[in-house]
């Protein structure tokens, strides 16, 4: 069920009469500023945000899709009184110097749980947050995207079509860091935007519950079988297949990692899904596959081979399982068969999120994560009260807010379903 919206939320057509009439942002204030690159400007540039007031914009910029992992390319910066500053952190690779002199300003970023994690590996770790997009989400937009909500909330238009380029170039076309700067020139206004919305919704409690807890939570952990999450992995009907998928996932990922390219660059999930499907017995046989006679994929074509008579020759017992070990419950549409009753308390359980955040004006999954309610329906504590359900849902990291606001319904609604 689609989330309610209020009067400033309702979604807009970017090619109405109003949309076009918002001014297209050009250029930074101050003009382009120089690519931070050496220590000694490196040093100019900590002084005078040190110096600046106010919170401070923050924005990094990688290069997903052609290179592997996610580091940053490129930092940009702005703060009251400082102006806008960009810095290649491939040149100065060690912000620590920027993170103990801003250590207790707050850090405006937009979608953090994006760019904390490259921010970290340069050492600049924000210890206050606000995230204009988590800010947008509470307050129930049906699009949190930077382009959209300075749009809608500011009245002028960021141009985003250098949103996909490969960050890792250098040097960086001056049109490319005119846009990157631009994407820090207005970011404190949109948050001062979003605070007042928050006050007047009653959200701003919450909304600096979510800011710590996104700061506060500890890196990811590596997912324990990766491949299976190869698109279209769907189509292998097999364990043999599967251990194929597995077999040239990870040859694949070692030869991204050595050559700092995209996994995607080196071999496509596509091409992988088809030689697992088939296992080609000939290298003949392997590049009549379209992808595999791609370039790169080519000159490894010995690889890919060696791989999959590899899973020729596994024992039974060393094949993959067909579905990935969990912890968690079984998929939802076993419950009706299996288990009826959870199955009742879950359709509760749903019905009972949906209607409170419809109420509160948010994405449900920002109320309450669909695991969690999964998994209180599957095993609901002993005892079923308001205080039990508190206590299931901290321990699964649910925020005070969250808990305040659902506890005490979804323990008149697990009740009544165990009732029913």
């Amino acid at each position: 069920m689609a989330n309610a919206l209020n009067s400033k939320t309702e979604p807009r057509d970017p090619g109405d009469d109003d949309a076009e009439k918002a001014p297209l942002l050009r250029e930074p204030r101050e003009g382009l500023p120089e690519v931070t690159s050496d220590d000694d400007a490196l040093a100019g540039v900590i002084a005078a945000l040190a110096a600046g007031s106010g919170p401070i914009a923050v924005d990094a910029e990688r290069a997903s899709g052609y290179r592997y992992g996610q580091r940053a390319y490129l930092v940009q910066l702005r703060r009251e009184g400082a102006g806008s500053a960009l810095i290649d952190p491939i040149a100065c690779p060690d912000l620590s110097g920027l993170d103990d002199a801003v250590r207790d300003i707050e850090v405006v970023l937009h979608a953090a749980h994006q760019d904390l994690p490259c921010l970290t590996e340069v050492n600049l770790r924000p210890r206050r947050l606000f995230d204009t997009e988590l800010a947008g989400r509470l307050l129930g937009y049906q699009r949190v995207g930077l382009g959209f909500m300075v749009e809608r909330m500011l009245n002028v238009r960021l141009a985003k079509e250098h949103s996909a380029v490969d960050w890792s170039q250098r040097p960086l076309p001056e049109d490319w860091l005119r846009y990157a700067a631009l994407d820090v020139e207005i970011l404190i206004e949109l948050r001062d935007a979003l605070e007042v919305e928050l006050e007047e919704a009653g959200k701003l409690e919450w909304a600096l519950e979510e800011f710590s807890s996104v700061l506060a939570a500890p890196p990811k952990e590596p997912r324990p079988d990766p491949w299976r999450r190869t698109s279209g992995i769907h189509r292998v009907r097999n364990q043999r297949s599967l251990a194929a998928v597995r077999e040239l996932w990870y040859e694949r990922d070692r030869i991204a990692q050595e050559r700092d390219i995209s996994p995607g660059r080196v071999l496509p999930d596509a091409a992988i899904v088809e030689a697992a499907a088939t296992m080609p017995r000939t290298t003949t046989d392997l590049t009549r596959i379209r992808q595999f006679g791609i370039k790169l994929a080519r000159r490894y074509v010995s690889t890919w081979m060696q791989a999959i008579d590899r899973v020729r020759e596994l024992e039974q017992s060393d094949l993959p399982r067909p579905n990935a070990p969990g912890d968690g419950p079984p998929p939802v549409n076993r419950w009706a068969d299996r288990a009826p009753e959870a199955a009742r308390r879950l359709e509760a359980a749903r019905a009972t999120v949906t209607g409170i955040a419809e109420d509160v004006v948010m994405p449900t999954e920002n109320l309450l994560l669909p695991d969690t309610v999964r998994r209180l329906a599957w095993a609901p504590p002993a005892t079923v009260d308001p205080d039990s359900i508190g206590v299931f849902l901290r321990e699964r990291g649910a925020r005070e807010w969250q808990i305040g606001l659902t506890a005490e319904p979804l323990a008149r609604s697990l009740k009544s379903a165990e009732e029913g």
